[in-house]
């Protein structure tokens, strides 16, 4: 057990690690407590226990089993005779770590985020006035601005390395935010297991989104599961993929992308913001906030923040998007080389981001 000096909280804070047989802690406990140093809350945990592989009787592990715990760490918050677990050091952080008075740090951030903001967004014309200024922004300064402009009302589309990163930068804007993947069906095991992953390191909700089975029923009955290595990918992603975008944008105003500008041709001139008119009549606010950002910089991204990763990546695999469609790219091959490799370079686009759309100056 280590103790740290409680503050003078109303509550107490404990975090449970665990330790390997080896003698080391495990990976898990060390990102978690690497945030929270990172973050500037590490002070706010007034008691460390262990819990010791192999050794029923350790505190740890009879916390563990008293709360019917099976993951580390995890978190007991005890106040006024209360203790309540938390799973996640992302859930503990927003709902206990920055609200009391000792979450001086991270809510400082949030109010001077909410200071400095200017009336929401309302539409085209004033995304043009501020479009030229928005390009010098760093990544992190986009997320919060499309954030602090829409909160909950903009949605991170997730689903790749990229993504993850934005939701770390979001989770640390002190803003409300909302998060959806397009489920095709298709996934990789491993890619189901990367979504509960992410949905369970930063406590939140991810929406997934399915086709509608009726389109989806009528392909596969007329063209079988494999059409898309006969007659390209366009008609198979149209139903799996484009159809349940436009339908779930139509319940946000805005949408945050990790599309880069050097990850294929046709996305070399992608904008950092723009007005997106292909997937709501009245047009919506589109940020692509590691536009200018290379591949190297999203991977020290993750790699310094400690951010989680599709553990096909360690395979070979790059870009990672549908299983019959998706291989590890070879020595020298372009990132975007894996995706649809059997089509023509400038045509490996699924449509999510190819359709028109007005940018910016």
């Amino acid at each position: 057990m280590e103790s740290k000096s409680p503050g003078q909280r109303p509550q107490h804070i404990i975090m449970v690690k665990k330790r390997l047989l080896d003698g080391e802690p495990c990976k898990k406990c060390v990102q978690a407590e690497d945030l929270l140093v990172r973050r500037g809350l590490w002070d706010q945990i007034d008691e460390v226990i262990w819990a010791q592989e192999g050794d029923e009787t350790s505190r740890g592990m009879v916390l563990s089993k008293e709360h019917e715990v099976q993951v580390a760490p995890f978190f007991l918050v005890e106040q006024e005779g209360n203790v309540e677990v938390y799973l996640s050091v992302m859930k503990v952080v927003k709902d206990v770590l920055t609200k009391g008075p000792s979450g001086k740090v991270a809510r400082e951030r949030a109010r001077e985020a909410e200071a400095s903001g200017a009336s929401p967004l309302v539409g085209e014309k004033d995304l043009t006035e501020i479009a030229s200024t928005m390009e010098a922004m760093s990544p992190e300064e986009l997320v919060h601005f499309a954030l602090k402009k829409l909160g909950s009302r903009c949605a991170i589309a997730f689903s790749g390395a990229e993504d993850v990163a934005l939701i770390d930068m979001a989770s640390k804007s002190g803003c409300d935010y909302s998060v959806f993947c397009l489920d095709t069906g298709r996934l990789h095991p491993e890619t189901y297991r990367f979504i509960d992953c992410v949905r369970e390191f930063y406590g939140i909700e991810i929406r997934l989104i399915s086709p509608q089975s009726e389109p989806l029923e009528q392909l596969v009955r007329k063209k079988g599961l494999f059409s898309f290595y006969e007659d390209g990918h366009g008609e198979c992603c149209g139903v799996r993929k484009l159809e349940p975008l436009r339908r779930v944008l139509a319940q946000y105003d805005g949408w945050v992308t990790g599309q880069r500008r050097d990850q294929s041709p046709t996305r070399a001139d992608v904008p950092a913001l723009l007005w997106d008119t292909a997937h709501k009549k009245v047009g919506m606010l589109k940020a692509n906030p590691l536009a200018a950002w290379t591949q190297k910089e999203v991977w020290n991204y993750i790699r310094e923040n400690g951010v989680p990763y599709n553990e096909l990546h360690d395979r070979g695999f790059v870009s990672i998007g549908c299983e019959p469609c998706t291989r590890p790219t070879r020595p020298g091959e372009h990132e975007r080389a894996g995706r649809w490799w059997w089509e023509e370079s400038t045509r490996r686009e699924c449509g999510l981001h190819s359709s028109p759309t007005k940018s910016t100056p």
